[in-house]
C-alpha cells in the first residue's frame, strides 16, 4: 500500500466522516467534491464562501497538504447561489440553528437533507459574514469541514474484530463499476448533479483552481446517461476554450441546467433544457453573485450582482431586467405564502440614498418608485429582513435596545412580545413550521447560552421553552446552538442544556413543553452492564450539524424512518469531547444501543431499512458495513477491488436510494475514480404486507404524543426485502386532552407544582387595548394549547381562554409618540403622531390633540387614529403637544415636547477685527437660515482647553493680553454641527481709518468673504509700497456690502523681546503719512489688465478715527454711520423711484446682503460677559450661567423622553 508523505490522519478521519455521513443521510442530487488523497504545491487560503452547486464540494488534497480550504474565484465574500426555498418536508430533519455573531441582525437556518426532492432548498450557499439574517427558504454557508475527533487507540479496529456476535466476519461483495475521468488528474475541484426521479443522468464539472492566481484555469464537463457506469466529456459542446465555474439546476424541473462561465474570462450563461445534452450561450452584462429560483415557476429567477443590484428573469436566464439597486446581500425573497397569492411579488431590503435600510415589495417585472410598497413604516436595521412562510420579521434598534417586529400573513407589523425582563441582546428565528415561531434569544445576562422561546400562531407572544441551551462559535464566527429537530416525529427535539457548567442532553416530545434526560444503554458493545442511573448519569449526544448544509454533522434522522436516530456521544455526568462512541435508537429516543466504540458515518438506505456504516480513517478503504435490523447486527461488504481514498459520496435521488457513487483516487497523482455501487443485489425481493409489523410511537410508555396516538409500520428485522416507497403512519387517533397538552400562556410561568401562575411583572386583569364596551375578548386561563397538538375534549374546555364581555373602563396608560420614535421634526414636513392607550374603552372615548402651534383636532374614538395623526409645522421651535382621552368613566392625558427644526446650512462668526485690551467685545454667530430651532453654542477662546457652552448666539468677552487671538464657535443643531473661526487683534491702543475705492471696483465685487480677503491683501501691499511703512503696522479689512469700503487699522509693532517700537506719537505720524499718500492718489492697484483701482481716505480730514470711547469701537461707529447712510439712501430712492428705474432692486439686493453677513453691533443685557481670566467649565456653567435647560435630546434619534441634562463637553 502506497504511503504519502505529509499525511494528517486526524484530518482525514474528520473529512471522511463528514463526507460519508452527510451524503448517505441526505442523499443530495448534486455535489462538489475535492480529493483528499492528493496534495497541492501551495497552501490555499481559508474558504470564505460556497458556490451554488447541487451538492457537496470536494477538494483535491495536494502535495504539500492543505490546512485551510481555498476561496473560490469570482467571489467577494458572499454566496454564489441559493435554492428556491421550497416548503416541503425534509426527509432528514436536521433542524439546526446557525446564528451569525457578526451582526446585530438575526438569522435562521434550516439544514435540509433527505430525498433529492428537497435539494432546491440545499442549492444555496452563503458567507455568514455577509448574511447575518436568513430565512429558511435559502440554505446558507460555505463548505466547511469540522475537524473529526481522534478515535481512541483501543478502538482502532474494524467492527467484529472483538469477536462479538453482532458483527459478521464473512466478507460479502457489492455490485460496482469504476470509471476514471481521463485527463483530469490535475483538477482539484468537482461539482456533481444527479437528476434522480427515474432519470439516469449524472453531470460532473471538474475544475483546476490555481491558488496562486485565485482563479479557475481549466474545466471539464462530464455526462453519464447510465447511472454513472460510463461518462462522456462535453467540452466540445460548451466550447473548448470556455472555462466553467458553477453548475445550477432548476429546483422544479431538473432537466433545466445552467452553467456559469468564469467571470475572470467572460461573463456568460450556458443553458440546457435536456439534462445537459445540449447548451446555448447567453452573454451577461453583470457578474452573478447569487441566484434565487422561484419555488413554483421553473423559469423565474432572481440574480444578485456583485455591485448589489437585483435582476429578474422570466426566461430562465435568457433575458434579465434590472429590478432594484442597493439591495442588501441575501435580503431578497419570493413571496411564499401558503395561499400562493401574488407569486411574482418580491420582498427585498434596500439601502436608501441617505444610507438607511428599508423593507420594500414590488413586482418582479416592475419595481419602479410608483409601484413599490413599503409594508413597514420607517427604516429598519441593516441585514434584518426575513421573509419565511407566512411570517415577515424585521429589527429596529432604538435607545440602544433592539426591537423585533413580525407580520403574520402580510398583515400589519406588531412588536414581538417576550417576557418583560428578558431584555434580549440577540435573537434568531429558528423555525416557522406549523404556524408557530421558534426563536433563540440571548438575554442580557447570558454569554455562551441561549433561551428557546415558542410563540402563538401570529408570532407575537412568546413563552419560554428551555433555558440555557449551549452555543458555540463556528469557524466563520457563527453562533451554533445545540438544538436538533428529529425527523418524522412532530414536536420532537433534542437539546444540550448547560447546568452548573455541565452540558447535558435533553429530549422533548411535545415541542418544549416537557424535557427529560436520555436513558443510557443497559449494556455496552460487548454486552457488559452499564451502571448509569438518572439523573446523576445519562446519555449525552453531540448535536452539531456542520456549519454548512453540504456536509453532515454527527447526528442523523429521517422522515421515512421516524423511529431511528443515529448519533455520536458519551455516557456519564456531562457531554464530553473524548471517549466518543456511536449510538442508535430504534424507538424514537426512548432507549439507546451502542453500535461502535469509535466514530463512524452511519447512513440510510431504502427508507432507513438498511443502515450503512463507514469508519473514519485516513487510509484508503474498500469495505463498509450494512445492518438490516436497525443496528443490532452488521455485515461486512466490499465495494471496490482496490483500496480507495474516498473524497465524497453521492446517493441516488429519490425515495429508494439504492445506488450511490463514490468519488476518490487510488493515489495522490491518479485521476478521479468514480465508483458506482448498486445495492439492489443485497435484497431478495420487494417487501409484501406480511413483511411488516406495527410499531407505536411513545414517550417512556406514554402513547399520546402531541395529542394523538400514532402507529407506524416497520419491516421485520429478519426480512431482507426492499421497502420502496414510504407510506407514512398507518393510523393516527386523537387523544383526550390533559394538562400535559397545554403550555403556559404569555405572562405566566410554570411553578414546581405544575401550575401556570402570573409572573411578577404581569397583570392578568389588564385588558387588551382593542377591547371596547359591548364587545368581547378572550380572557386567558394562564394556559394555551401547544400549537399542532391534536387532542380533543378532556380538560380542553377548562384550559382554553374564555370569551368575556368588555367592561367599561376609564382611560389609563395614555402615551403620544411620533411614528419614528424621535423627538425632532423638520419644518414643513409631515409629522405622524401615534396615540397609545393601555386600558380603556377605545371605541367610546373622545380624543383631543393640541399640536402646540395654535391648531387642535378632535376624534370620536381611537380607531380613527390607527394610521396616525399627521400634522405639518410651519415654524421652528419647541412645541408642547398634548392629548386628552376621556369617556364617561374618566380621562387621561399625555404630553410630548417636539423640537421642530430646519437644516442649518451656514454659520458666520461676526466680531471686530481689532479691539482694545480689557474692553468688552461682542461676538455673534449669524446663522443661515436665521430660524433653525433649538441650538447649542460652544465657544472656544484662544488656547483654552474647555469651552463655554451657551444657548444664546451672542456673547461678550474681554481680552486682557495683547496680540492675535482666535475665537471659534460651534453650533449644534440636532445631529449637525457647524463652526466658524475668526482672529481678532488686541492692543492697548490703535488707530483706524475708513477707506473708499474707485467706483469701478463695485462692478467686480461679488460680496463674498473670499473676495474681500484677497482685496484686503492687495490693498495692504499697495499701502506698504506707497508709504514704505512696515506691514507690521497695517491691517486692512474690506467690509461687506456696497459700495465697497474698507477699514485700515494702524497698529503698534512689538518685536520678539516685547519692547514696543512705536509709541502713541508714532501712530499719529504713521496715520498722517498714510492720509497724505491716499489724498495724493498714490495708493492704487491693478485689479485686472486695464482696470486700475484708486484707494482714498473716506474723509478729507487728516484726523484718524481713533477708538477712544469706552463702549464702542471705531468699527462699530462706522457701521452705525453706514446704517444711517443706507437709511437715507433708501428714503431718497423711495421718493424718486419712478424716475430711476432699477434702483429699487439694487437697494433691495444690497439690504439682503447686509442682513446675511453683517451682525448686529448693539449690546444686549442678557449677553454673557465673560472675562478671559474667568472662563468657566461646563459643569460650572450649568450651575451658574445657564438658567434655561433644553428639553429632550439634541440627537434626532432621541428616545421620546425628556432630560434635564445640559449638553456637556468632553475633553479629547
Amino acid at each position: 500500500m502506497e504511503k504519502v508523505a505529509g499525511w494528517y490522519p486526524a484530518w482525514h478521519v474528520a473529512l471522511l466522516y463528514w463526507t460519508w455521513l452527510f451524503l448517505f443521510t441526505f442523499g443530495f442530487t448534486g455535489a462538489e467534491i475535492t480529493c483528499r488523497s492528493c496534495h497541492s504545491q501551495v497552501k490555499p487560503q481559508q474558504q470564505q464562501q460556497q458556490h451554488p452547486q447541487r451538492g457537496l464540494l470536494m477538494h483535491l488534497r495536494t502535495d504539500r497538504g492543505e490546512k485551510k480550504q481555498p476561496s473560490f474565484p469570482g467571489e467577494k465574500g458572499g454566496e454564489r447561489g441559493r435554492g428556491a426555498g421550497m416548503e416541503e418536508e425534509d426527509d432528514d430533519a436536521g433542524l439546526r440553528a446557525t446564528l451569525s455573531a457578526k451582526s446585530s441582525g438575526w438569522e435562521t437556518r434550516r439544514f435540509p437533507g433527505g430525498t433529492q426532492e428537497n435539494l432546491p432548498r440545499a442549492a444555496a450557499t452563503t458567507s455568514t459574514e455577509d448574511h447575518p439574517l436568513r430565512g429558511r427558504g435559502s440554505v446558507p454557508g460555505s463548505v466547511r469541514r469540522r475537524r473529526g475527533r481522534i478515535p481512541r487507540g483501543a478502538a482502532g479496529r474494524e467492527p467484529g474484530e472483538s469477536g462479538a456476535a453482532r458483527f459478521g466476519l464473512e466478507e460479502l461483495r457489492l455490485g460496482s463499476t469504476t470509471f476514471a475521468l481521463a485527463g483530469d488528474s490535475a483538477h482539484n475541484q468537482a461539482m456533481v448533479h444527479w437528476s434522480g426521479h427515474n432519470s439516469s443522468v449524472i453531470l460532473i464539472l471538474t475544475k483546476l483552481y490555481d491558488y496562486n492566481l485565485g482563479s479557475i484555469t481549466e474545466s471539464s464537463l462530464w455526462r453519464s446517461t447510465d447511472y454513472g457506469t460510463t461518462y462522456e466529456k462535453l467540452n466540445d459542446k460548451v466550447g473548448l476554450k470556455t472555462i466553467l465555474s458553477y453548475l445550477y439546476v432548476c429546483p422544479t424541473n431538473k432537466r433545466k441546467i445552467m452553467l456559469l462561465t468564469d467571470p475572470e474570462v467572460e461573463s456568460s450563461l450556458l443553458i440546457s433544457s435536456d439534462e445537459g445534452a445540449t447548451y446555448q450561450k447567453y452573454r451577461l452584462n453583470f457578474y452573478i453573485h447569487s441566484l434565487l429560483f422561484h419555488p413554483k415557476q421553473e423559469d423565474w429567477i432572481l440574480a444578485y450582482s456583485q455591485d448589489q443590484k437585483l435582476f429578474s428573469s422570466v426566461e430562465f436566464g435568457r433575458r434579465w431586467l434590472l429590478l432594484h439597486e442597493g439591495v442588501a446581500p441575501n435580503r431578497f425573497y419570493w413571496s411564499m405564502m401558503g395561499s400562493g397569492r401574488e407569486p411574482d411579488l418580491v420582498h427585498l431590503e434596500a439601502k436608501t440614498v441617505d444610507g438607511h435600510a428599508q423593507y420594500i415589495t414590488c413586482k418582479m417585472q416592475n419595481c419602479s418608485e410608483a409601484t413599490r410598497s413599503k409594508p413597514f413604516p420607517g427604516y429598519i436595521d441593516h441585514n434584518s429582513l426575513i421573509v419565511q412562510d407566512d411570517y415577515v420579521f424585521v429589527q429596529l434598534t432604538s435607545g440602544g435596545r433592539p426591537h423585533y417586529y413580525v407580520s403574520y400573513r402580510r398583515n400589519a407589523f406588531a412588536q414581538m412580545k417576550l417576557p418583560k425582563y428578558s431584555l434580549p441582546k440577540d435573537m434568531h428565528v429558528i423555525s416557522t413550521d406549523e404556524n408557530q415561531v421558534f426563536a433563540a434569544v440571548q438575554e442580557w445576562n447570558q454569554n455562551d447560552t441561549y433561551n428557546l422561546y415558542i410563540s402563538d400562531t401570529r408570532g407575537v407572544y412568546f413563552t419560554l421553552a428551555l433555558e440555557n441551551v449551549k452555543s458555540s462559535q463556528g469557524l466563520e464566527g457563527n453562533v451554533m446552538i445545540d438544538l436538533y429537530e428529529v425527523a418524522g416525529i412532530k414536536g420532537m427535539f433534542l437539546a444540550n442544556k448547560k447546568i452548573d457548567n455541565q452540558v447535558k442532553t435533553f429530549i422533548t416530545y411535545n415541542k418544549g413543553r416537557d424535557w427529560s434526560l436520555l436513558q443510557a444503554p443497559d449494556t455496552d458493545l460487548r454486552g457488559n452492564p452499564i451502571h448509569c442511573l438518572l439523573p446523576y448519569c445519562s446519555l449525552h449526544l453531540h448535536l452539531k450539524v456542520s456549519e454548512n448544509p453540504y456536509t453532515s454533522g454527527n447526528i442523523a434522522s429521517r422522515d421515512t424512518a421516524p423511529s431511528i436516530i443515529v448519533a455520536s456521544g458519551n455516557i456519564g455526568t456531562e457531554l464530553s469531547d473524548t471517549d466518543i462512541s456511536m449510538f442508535v435508537s430504534s424507538d424514537a429516543g426512548n432507549t439507546w444501543r451502542q453500535i461502535f466504540e469509535e466514530e463512524h458515518s452511519v447512513l440510510y438506505l431504502d427508507q432507513g431499512g438498511v443502515l450503512v456504516a463507514m469508519k473514519h480513517t485516513s487510509l484508503p478503504i474498500r469495505h463498509l458495513w450494512l445492518s438490516f435490523d436497525e443496528g443490532r447486527s452488521w455485515s461486512k461488504y466490499s465495494f471496490t477491488s482496490l483500496p480507495l481514498f474516498v473524497d465524497g459520496v453521492l446517493g441516488e435521488p429519490g425515495e429508494e436510494t439504492l445506488i450511490m457513487t463514490v468519488f476518490g483516487h487510488f493515489s495522490h497523482r491518479s485521476e478521479w475514480q468514480l465508483v458506482k455501487v448498486d445495492y439492489k443485489s443485497i435484497f431478495d425481493r420487494r417487501c409484501a404486507e406480511e413483511d411488516y409489523r406495527p410499531w407505536q410511537l411513545h414517550s417512556q410508555g406514554e402513547a399520546c404524543i402531541m395529542g394523538a396516538k400514532r402507529i407506524y409500520r416497520k419491516r421485520k428485522s429478519e426480512k431482507k426485502c426492499m421497502q420502496g416507497k414510504y407510506a407514512g403512519a398507518m393510523t393516527s387517533e386523537p387523544c383526550v386532552c390533559t394538562e400535559a397538552d397545554f403550555d403556559c400562556d404569555y405572562g405566566y410561568e410554570r411553578h414546581s407544582n405544575g401550575q401556570c401562575l402570573p409572573a411578577f411583572w404581569y397583570n392578568p386583569s389588564s385588558l387588551s387595548k382593542d377591547c371596547s364596551l359591548g364587545q368581547s375578548y378572550l380572557n386567558s386561563t394562564g394556559y394555551r394549547k401547544v400549537v399542532s397538538n391534536n387532542c380533543t375534549d378532556g380538560v380542553r374546555e377548562r384550559y382554553t381562554a374564555k370569551p368575556q364581555q368588555c367592561p367599561g373602563k376609564a382611560p389609563q396608560g395614555l402615551r403620544i409618540i411620533t411614528a419614528d420614535g424621535k423627538l425632532t421634526a423638520e419644518q414643513g414636513h409631515n409629522v405622524t403622531f401615534l396615540v397609545q392607550l393601555e386600558e380603556g374603552d377605545l371605541q367610546r372615548s373622545l380624543i383631543q390633540v393640541d399640536f402646540g402651534d395654535g391648531i387642535a383636532v378632535s376624534y370620536a374614538n381611537l380607531s380613527s387614529t390607527e394610521d396616525g395623526i399627521k400634522h405639518i409645522y410651519q415654524n421652528v421651535g419647541i412645541f408642547r403637544v398634548t392629548v386628552l382621552v376621556e369617556n364617561s368613566l374618566g380621562s387621561d392625558n399625555a404630553v410630548l415636547y417636539l423640537h421642530v427644526t430646519c437644516p442649518l446650512e451656514h454659520v458666520h462668526l461676526s466680531l471686530p477685527f481689532v479691539t482694545t485690551k480689557n474692553k468688552e467685545v461682542n461676538a455673534t454667530a449669524v446663522l443661515w437660515p436665521s430660524q433653525v430651532g433649538t441650538l447649542t453654542y460652544i465657544w472656544w477662546f484662544g488656547n483654552n482647553t474647555e469651552p463655554l457652552i451657551t444657548l444664546e448666539g451672542s456673547i461678550t468677552f474681554t481680552f486682557s493680553v495683547e496680540g492675535m487671538n482666535t475665537i471659534t464657535v460651534q453650533v449644534a443643531a440636532g445631529n449637525t454641527i457647524l463652526q466658524d473661526t475668526k482672529t481678532i487683534a488686541v492692543y492697548e491702543q490703535f488707530q483706524s481709518l475708513r477707506l473708499s475705492f474707485s467706483a469701478n471696483l463695485d462692478d467686480y465685487n461679488p460680496d463674498i468673504p473670499e473676495w474681500r480677503r484677497d482685496i484686503s491683501r492687495v490693498v495692504k501691499r499697495a499701502l506698504v509700497e506707497a508709504t514704505g511703512i512696515s506691514s507690521k503696522h497695517i491691517l486692512v479689512a474690506v467690509l461687506p456690502g456696497l459700495p465697497t469700503s474698507a477699514e485700515l487699522f494702524i497698529l503698534p509693532y512689538q518685536d520678539a523681546t516685547g519692547e514696543k517700537k512705536r509709541k502713541a506719537a508714532d501712530l499719529e505720524q504713521i496715520s498722517e503719512t498714510l492720509i497724505q499718500k491716499l489724498n495724493q492718489n498714490l495708493v492704487h492697484f491693478e485689479l485686472k489688465p486695464g482696470v486700475q483701482i484708486l484707494v482714498h481716505a473716506a474723509h478729507l480730514s487728516a484726523a484718524p478715527l481713533v477708538d477712544l470711547t469706552p463702549s464702542h469701537s471705531g468699527s462699530a461707529m462706522l457701521m452705525l454711520l453706514s446704517v444711517v447712510f443706507v437709511g437715507l439712501a433708501v428714503f431718497v430712492i423711495y421718493k424718486f423711484k419712478r424716475k430711476i428705474p432699477g434702483l429699487n432692486i439694487y437697494a433691495q439686493m444690497q439690504n439682503e446682503k447686509d442682513q446675511e453677513m453683517v451682525s448686529p453691533v448693539s449690546q444686549r443685557e442678557n449677553i454673557p460677559n465673560v472675562p478671559q481670566s474667568e472662563l468657566m467649565s461646563p459643569e460650572q456653567l450649568v450651575d451658574e450661567k445657564l438658567e434655561v435647560q433644553p428639553i429632550g435630546s439634541i440627537s434626532t434619534a432621541a428616545e421620546p423622553q425628556s432630560t434635564k441634562e445640559i449638553p456637556s463637553y468632553v475633553n479629547g
